[in-house]
């Protein structure tokens, strides 16, 4: 049997350590090493044998790493990407792989420069009742497809620091839905109206020439979707699930309907965790020289662009 894929963890706060739980579980690839900037997080990181580190330079300059995975705050993607770019190391990179579009174009451009593979975290094209349903939506199974739904609510809303660095609901969790809808149909988004509740002021951070600045954000939202194909999506968030987090995705077609109840609170996080733990399997083919089964970085700026577009339908947020 082959060495598994080494791999470097960027960030061990609440998605670093479910990648950690996900991967525990592998054959394929070993979390060679971390690193976190947090020396409270670092002092909670769960033994796993692999050496923490405080910083990314600390860690690529000690350690014999064959891949990064980033899992730090959205708002420092680019600027992590950008660095481990420099070290010519193949990254995954959580999603939505930046704030902005402009942001994520920059990353994508870094790690061409330098001629790395690169792929953001999408885990949802993953799991395998969504790969049926994509693959009997292309193959006609399912007729004309008129709509297709997809649903994210959380339990409850995140942390105060937690939102104000996530970019508000459409980039934090909407990229998911929008990606998936894109992955799903083969379609791409276009015209797109949205109704908002449960406005929250003061719950996003803006940094410009002036400094920061603050917008709201919603703990709702429900997005009608144009496509490309002729059809049409719903995408549904929101934060207040107490049963436990929940995401399903429909499809209507002229020869019939199927429904992914893919992530059930009663399961809790097993579905998650065995589509991550594929996709970091798969990663580490792209990375040895196969393909690239998973989002790409022309996926990312679509997904994100749709969000920038719906958050730009909300005046609460957009930043003052």
């Amino acid at each position: 049997m082959a060495p598994p894929f080494r791999l470097g963890l960027i960030g061990a706060g609440r998605m670093g350590r479910t990648h950690l739980r996900a991967l525990a579980g592998s054959d394929r690839v070993a979390v060679a090493a971390i690193a976190e900037v947090s020396e409270q997080t670092r002092r909670s990181v769960p033994a796993t044998g692999a050496p923490v580190y405080p910083g990314i330079a600390e860690m690529l300059d000690t350690e014999t790493i064959d891949g990064a995975l980033i899992v730090v705050p959205t708002d420092r993607h680019l600027q992590v990407i950008s660095e481990v770019a420099a070290y010519g190391l193949p990254i995954l990179c959580e999603k939505p792989c930046g704030l902005t579009v402009a942001q994520t174009k920059k990353a994508v451009a870094a790690t061409e420069a330098a001629g790395l593979p690169f792929q953001v975290a999408y885990w949802r094209r993953y799991v395998p009742p969504l790969r049926a349903l994509r693959e009997r939506i292309a193959s006609g199974g399912l007729g004309t497809v008129h709509l297709v739904a997809c649903y994210q609510w959380d339990d409850r809303p995140p942390s105060e620091g937690f939102r104000a660095h996530s970019g508000g609901i459409f980039v934090d969790m909407g990229v998911h839905e929008f990606d998936q809808m894109r992955w799903l149909t083969g379609q791409e988004i276009g015209g797109l109206d949205v109704i908002v509740s449960g406005v929250v002021p003061g719950g996003l951070v803006h940094h410009d020439a002036g400094g920061p600045r603050r917008s709201a954000d919603v703990d709702s939202a429900q997005v009608l979707v144009e496509l490309s194909g002729g059809g049409s999506g719903i995408v549904s968030l929101g934060r207040f699930h107490p049963a436990g987090d929940m995401a399903r995705a429909e499809a209507f077609g002229t020869n019939g309907t199927v429904r992914c109840d893919f992530l059930d609170p009663a399961e809790g996080e097993r579905a998650q965790l065995a589509a991550l733990r594929e996709q970091a399997e798969s990663f580490a083919d792209f990375a040895s020289g196969g393909t690239c089964t998973g989002a790409t970085g022309a996926d990312a700026i679509a997904a994100l662009d749709a969000a920038a577009r719906a958050t730009a339908a909300v005046p609460a947020m957009s930043a003052p």
